[in-house]
């Protein structure tokens, strides 16, 4: 499953203990994931005689097509830590056990392709089936609505497109169409600001409908996006920045390591 570990390669002039750290450290980031094409670990310990009183001079963790809870893709994440203060008896056990709680800056990049595939995982249908908001009740004849067939395009300036359809007791697939804004809140919720009906997208026989139902699943998006319900074992995660770049999502941020996964 995992490959390209440095931290598994015997680096010439290393000494045991900066081949049991690495080790260890490779082992501990491996249970961050549910699959990886490959992460890369780098451990800085100069000179390595410091590891005895469990300093390092800094962690950094590179991974490429990771997935997080089984359905979650990532493009692309890395962190790098400064000085970090470790159990050196855990690396003798084979973990990597923090003395305290350090930051790290991260980025994290995701596709524009694994963000529609992650409107198909369970812990993001569950918000979209059954909606019993207010506006969208009054269009139903108080039946719960569920959305469907969820599209994000990815434009510049951090510029979104947003397609869905849902269904109505008197009429299917009505089309869902806006443009929003993306922006961070409180550093861990990503919201769509400004949301905009995309008149141009719908036949003016449904301008009237859709535009409600736009407006009220801008709302659901908003109350989706939480960093804290994809939590990583130890790890949480804070956004400082994000940009679209193409195709992609860049977050710029900083992941606060309590504990390494498996270590406790």
């Amino acid at each position: 499953m995992f490959s390209g570990f440095t931290g598994s390669k015997s680096i010439p002039g290393a000494d045991f203990g900066e081949r049991m750290l690495n080790a260890a450290a490779t082992q501990s980031i491996r249970h961050l994931f549910s699959a990886s094409q490959s992460v890369e670990v780098s451990i800085r310990c100069q000179p390595s005689s410091k590891l005895l009183q469990g300093s390092i001079d800094s962690f950094k963790m590179n991974g490429q097509s990771l997935v997080i809870r089984r359905q979650f893709e990532v493009e692309e994440m890395s962190f790098e830590t400064d000085a970090v203060n470790i159990d050196f008896s855990s690396v003798l056990g084979g973990q990597l056990r923090l003395k305290q709680p350090t930051q790290a800056v991260a980025q994290i990049v995701l596709t524009e392709d694994a963000i529609n595939r992650a409107f198909d995982a369970d812990l993001v249908q569950q918000r979209l089936q059954n909606v019993e908001a207010e506006a969208l009740l009054n269009l139903s004849g108080g039946e719960p609505i569920s959305f469907k067939a969820v599209q994000i395009q990815l434009l510049a300036n951090n510029q979104v497109k947003v397609f869905a359809k849902t269904d109505l007791p008197n009429r299917q697939d009505v089309p869902i169409a806006m443009t929003a804004t993306l922006a961070v809140e409180k550093r861990r919720r990503i919201t769509f600001q400004d949301p905009q009906f995309n008149a141009e997208a719908v036949d003016p026989d449904l301008h009237g409908l859709s535009e409600v139902l736009t407006q009220a699943f801008a709302q659901i998006l908003n109350n989706m996006v939480d960093l804290d319900r994809f939590d990583l074992d130890g790890v949480l995660l804070r956004i400082n920045r994000l940009e679209t770049q193409g195709k992609n999502l860049v977050f710029s941020g900083y992941a606060q390591i309590d504990h390494f996964p498996g270590s406790g």
